[in-house]
């Protein structure tokens, strides 16, 4: 049996963290950015963590044994 490949979409976008989260960057802050208060655009550039629902998902995408 071939050996399970990366997604590699998801391996750009997420990382895994020292203790098991997924860290993952924040939407809408790609474009139509003049309308967005700059208070807003500094929050969009701070990380965040991926929902516990949502983690086992993505940890078959980058085959992250845990």
């Amino acid at each position: 049996m071939p050996k399970a490949k990366t997604h590699k979409g998801a391996s750009k976008r997420f990382r895994v963290t020292g203790s098991g989260k997924v860290k993952r960057g924040r939407r809408n802050k790609n474009h139509i950015l003049n309308k967005k208060t700059a208070k807003r655009k500094m929050r969009l550039r701070q990380h965040t963590y991926v929902d516990k629902s949502q983690e086992k998902t993505i940890y078959t995408l980058i085959k992250v044994c845990k």
